[in-house]
C-alpha cells in the first residue's frame, strides 16, 4: 500500500531536505540528534507504578537498567528489553514511552537494558552486555517482584539483533531459557543487499547508508559479519530457540531480513508468528502518540508476551 500519510509527515519532520544524515555524524552528534527526536516521535510517556533506576553486574563492569513495574500482584512476568540505535545510538531515555507502554499493557515488570554503545565498544561487547543483563534477570527475578519461570526478551531493530543473538547464546550455552522473543523490525543480516534496502535505500528514514554507517561502527572488521552472534540469519541450526514474535514495516530497509529470520525461525519448528504494518517506515513501533498502527503493533507484541507468560 502507499506510504502511509502520518508516516510521510513525520519523515518531514524528523529529516527535513538538507539537514546532515546519519552517515554524516558523527556517534556523538548522532546520539544528540536521536535524543531531540525523542519528543516528537513518542511524548511524555504513561504512567507506571513504579520505575527504578539501578545499576547490575557485569563481567565487564556494573550495567545501568530501568526497571518498570506496572499494577499487578508480584511475582510478575519479566521482559528483558534491548533498545534500538544501531549499537550506536540510543539509550533508556529514547525508549522509556515504549517501554512504560509495554509494561503496563503486557502487565509485566520490563527491565530496559543500557548496554555499552559502538564504536566505543564493538562487537560483542553490546551482546555481551545483553547476555549479562538477560541472566541476571532469570537469576535475581524474585529480588525485583519477577517471576523467574516467565522471562521474556526483546528489542526494537539493534535490539531486536541484540535480543535473537541472546537468544543463540543462551541456547548455545546452555541457558537461561526464556518464555518469548520479541523483535521488533530485527537487524538479522551485515549483508545490506535484499530488495527491501533496494526499494526503501532512502526517503523513509532509515537509509542503507545509515545501516552502512551502523554496521561499520559495530563490527570490529567484515569478518565478524560471518558470526551468528552479529547475523543471526547466518546461523546455521536455529532449533529449540524461545517462540517469537516478528514485527516489519513496510517501507524499511529492514523488511526483508525480518521476515526472512521469521520463516527461518518457524522452518525450524519455532513456533512464530511474522506480521508485516502496511504503509509503515522504521522506528514507527515508538510513535504510539501520533500512528494508530503503533498502537496496534504495541497491543499485538503485548498479547504475544501475555500469552507466552500464560503458556
Amino acid at each position: 500500500m502507499p506510504l502511509d500519510p502520518q508516516c510521510k509527515m513525520l519523515i518531514e519532520m524528523l529529516a527535513p531536505p538538507g539537514a546532515p544524515t546519519m552517515d554524516q555524524m558523527s556517534p556523538v552528534e548522532a546520539r544528540a540528534m536521536m535524543r531531540r527526536m525523542t519528543d516528537i516521535r513518542a511524548g511524555a510517556g504513561e504512567e507506571v507504578r513504579k520505575v527504578e533506576n539501578r545499576k547490575i553486574p557485569a563481567p565487564h563492569g556494573d550495567i545501568p537498567v530501568r526497571i518498570y513495574t506496572p499494577e499487578g500482584g508480584a511475582p510478575l512476568p519479566v521482559l528483558v528489553y534491548f533498545h534500538g540505535g544501531g549499537w550506536v545510538i540510543g539509550d533508556l531515555e529514547t525508549h522509556d514511552a515504549s517501554c512504560r507502554a509495554l509494561a503496563n499493557l503486557a502487565g509485566c515488570l520490563l527491565v530496559a537494558t543500557d548496554y555499552r554503545l559502538a564504536p566505543e565498544h564493538k562487537f560483542p561487547a553490546p551482546l555481551e552486555d545483553c547476555y549479562a543483563a538477560a541472566r541476571w534477570v532469570v537469576e535475581n527475578a524474585s529480588s525485583i517482584g519477577g517471576d523467574p519461570k516467565r522471562v521474556a526478551i526483546g528489542g526494537d531493530s539493534a535490539g531486536g539483533n541484540l535480543t535473537a543473538c541472546v537468544a543463540l547464546k543462551a541456547r548455545d550455552e546452555g541457558g537461561p531459557s526464556f518464555a518469548h522473543q520479541l523483535l521488533i523490525y530485527p537487524v538479522t543480516d551485515a549483508a545490506c543487499d535484499t530488495a527491501s534496502y533496494r526499494d526503501n535505500a532512502e526517503g523513509y528514514f532509515l537509509t542503507k547508508d545509515a545501516m552502512v554507517w551502523f554496521w561499520n561502527h559495530y563490527l570490529r572488521d567484515r569478518s565478524d559479519a560471518e558470526s551468528p552472534y552479529a547475523s543471526p540469519i547466518r546461523a546455521r541450526d536455529l532449533r529449540g530457540l524461545p517462540p517469537a514474535t516478528v514485527i516489519t514495516a513496510e517501507y524499511d530497509p529492514l523488511r526483508d531480513e525480518g521476515e526472512a529470520y521469521g520463516e527461518r525461525l518457524a522452518a525450524a519448528g519455532v513456533p512464530t508468528r511474522t506480521t508485516r504494518y502496511d504503509g509503515m517506515i522504521h522506528g514507527f513501533f515508538g510513535m504510539t502518540e501520533i500512528l494508530p498502527q503503533a498502537k496496534e503493533a504495541m497491543r499485538q507484541a503485548a498479547a504475544a508476551l501475555r500469552d507466552a507468560f500464560a503458556a
